[in-house]
């Protein structure tokens, strides 16, 4: 098997569509995330992330190179926790996704869309 090379290409996402998003409180939003079972939530710089993505989402990724993401909630949330206790008992874990590349993008143009907003009001 000498001189057999395997070919790795890097294709990044290339457009990442969000079809509904919404600010809430961090603890409807770790509620909402066990009853949907989502199995953890990210952080990103300040703020909590949870991403509703179908199936059909990651055959659009693959094929096209563009995410579909069907729902987006957030929520302010400054300090870093690995675990949001909903209830007693009741956790759900946080990943700290403040040094991935895709998630700085969504966080960056939530705040872009939020400030749009504002300012259109």
């Amino acid at each position: 098997m000498t001189g057999d090379l395997v070919e790795v290409r890097i294709k990044p996402t290339r457009k990442i569509v969000i079809l509904g998003l919404d600010r809430r409180e961090p603890e409807n939003i770790g509620f909402c995330a066990i009853t949907f079972g989502a199995s953890r939530l990210f952080w990103v710089d300040g703020y909590i992330l949870c991403l509703e993505v179908y199936e059909k989402a990651l055959e659009y990724e693959v094929e096209r190179g563009e995410f579909y993401v069907s729902h987006l909630c957030y929520s302010s949330f400054p300090k870093y926790n690995r675990v949001l206790e909903v209830e007693k008992g009741t956790q759900i874990p946080i990943v700290n996704a403040s040094d991935m590349q895709i998630y700085k993008e969504i966080m960056r143009a939530i705040m872009n869309f939020e400030a749009k907003k504002s300012k259109d009001s």
